[in-house]
């Protein structure tokens, strides 16, 4: 492990009020190196300098606590405390592909049972290396679009949380994964960019879907000008069961 990696990596994290241990760090370099090796041959990421990949992968994917913290008030801002909110709790990373911010979170916090879903094969049969070498338990790799799965018994309402770091707008990330998200829970969504045209035009979706938009958390990647969001939506009802509609109808024609 390199200096720089573990001490960019701890500091950022702490700025978060998360203190990682060096074993957490120890799999995340291992995730790292995974990731910049096997993107050689497979396109995972255009994002592979160390700095570059701890920042706007790990960090930005640890930054949910902001949410946990919109979320559970009563939850002190100790990592412990963190990482008590999260144990035992489920969540769906919808359309993960190279782990982000999924895997990243169930190195974090172990507690946490976790699901990550592609649409594509070769990147579920990347994490599942990554799982593998890690020797993570307690957390599932599922190769299905989205629309499909959120048709399943097995997936349909299950969820404490659902996540999506994704390019797709509001409206049709939330008709991906309102429907995995059991009543009360929590559908949290990574965004770029100035959004609050985004986040009004997504409101009729929202709440058709079952949803509520709690807050919207902003904040800057670290050492860079990007701004980021994260879209805090409670489920208040059930989804309806006609949602998600069949495969591609939800990026073609957004509610």
């Amino acid at each position: 492990m390199t200096d720089t990696f573990y001490t960019s990596l701890r500091e950022e994290a702490e700025k978060l009020d998360i203190s990682l241990e060096d074993a957490t760090i120890q799999q995340l370099f291992t995730y790292y190196q995974m990731l910049v090796e096997t993107n050689k041959v497979m396109n995972l990421t255009a994002i592979t300098e160390e700095q570059d990949v701890v920042k706007k992968h790990f960090i930005d994917s640890m930054a949910i606590v902001k949410a946990v913290n919109a979320i559970a008030s009563n939850v002190s801002r100790e990592t412990s405390d963190i990482s008590t909110f999260f144990k035992d709790k489920t969540m769906i990373d919808v359309g993960t592909g190279a782990g982000f911010p999924g895997l990243v979170l169930k190195i974090v916090f172990p507690g946490l049972h976790v699901v990550l879903t592609d649409s594509l094969n070769k990147r579920i049969t990347f994490l599942d290396h990554v799982i593998r070498a890690l020797g993570l338990t307690g957390v599932e790799t599922v190769h299905g679009r989205a629309e499909d799965l959120g048709q399943s018994p097995v997936y349909r309402e299950k969820f404490d949380f659902a996540v999506s770091r994704a390019v797709a707008n509001l409206a049709t990330l939330s008709e991906y994964d309102l429907p995995f998200v059991r009543k009360n829970g929590y559908f949290i969504a990574y965004k770029s960019g100035e959004i609050s045209e985004e986040t009004e035009k997504a409101a009729h979706a929202i709440g058709l879907l079952g949803g509520k938009q709690e807050a919207r958390i902003c904040y800057m990647l670290p050492d860079s000008d990007i701004a980021r969001s994260l879209i805090v939506i409670r489920k208040a009802k059930e989804t309806p069961r006609k949602y998600p509609r069949k495969s591609g109808m939800p990026s073609k024609t957004p509610l």
